[in-house]
């Protein structure tokens, strides 16, 4: 098996992997990347590596773990084969020759902050309003809907996709649609930009232009994501970064 590591601060596995006598190889030969990071780092090796199994840690670095997940630990369990396999389906949207994927989320937003977008929406065929104004609006997955999704709609959902609209003036419901759902968005004032996860170059979009996002049929592979998402490891990161940027904080 070719195992391969990225991350910012991937140095001091990288040696715990060379102590167990493990010869690294570059990612694209990969038969498993191991992310070491946060959900960025993950994201980004999912985004320049697809179709490669992904075994994502949390860099003690920068957040502490729960002693069950310490890196060592988990290491254990790689190599005995005892973690658990998952996948996560992927959005899939289509602008003109780009198609973009995400496993979290795909966004239009205004480029220019000063100025709204103006839009419309279909779904599955359906115009849901005339015209919307306001920053833009994006589809999440499930795995998305507890970050950009969760901040502007102040939830989370468990299945389907869901639908949110960022700062509009039109009262409009955010909606979680079923999985096989299509949403087409099309440009009537801009000018604007789509982004998938947190690629750092958004395509523009201008007056006339489309999007069509739909949930794609190709899934991200993973190991250990159960782990990753570890609720007691993620109290101990918050609590952390309290301390760091809140230190009179009681809690």
């Amino acid at each position: 098996m070719k195992l391969a590591v990225i991350g910012r601060n991937s140095a001091e596995l990288k040696k715990k992997l060379e102590h167990r006598n493990v010869i690294l190889c570059e990612p694209g030969d990969a038969d498993v990347i191991l992310a070491y990071g946060g959900d960025g780092t993950l994201l980004e090796a999912e985004r320049e590596y697809p179709r490669i199994l992904k075994y994502p840690i949390r860099d003690v670095e920068t957040a502490p773990l729960c002693h069950k997940h310490a890196v060592d630990a988990q290491l254990e369990h790689f190599f005995a084969g005892k973690l658990r396999h998952s996948r996560l389906f992927r959005l899939e949207g289509r602008f003109g020759e780009n198609v973009l994927y995400a496993m979290n989320d795909i966004f239009i937003h205004n480029r220019n902050n000063a100025s709204a977008l103006r839009y419309k929406i279909w779904i599955d065929g359906e115009l849901y309003s005339h015209e919307i104004v306001g920053d833009g609006a994006g589809v999440a997955t499930v795995h998305g809907s507890t970050a950009y999704f969760r901040s502007i709609t102040h939830s989370v959902f468990r299945v389907g996709i869901g639908l949110a609209f960022s700062n509009s003036t039109e009262l409009v419901n955010h909606l979680v649609l079923p999985e096989s759902s299509v949403i087409r968005v099309k440009i009537n004032r801009g000018p604007g930009e789509i982004v998938a996860d947190n690629f750092r170059l958004p395509a523009p979009m201008n007056v006339g232009d489309e999007c069509v996002i739909r949930l794609s049929e190709d899934a991200s592979e993973f190991i250990g994501l159960d782990v990753f998402m570890c609720p007691v490891c993620r109290r101990l990161r918050h609590r952390y970064r309290r301390s760091i940027f809140n230190p009179e904080d009681p809690k």
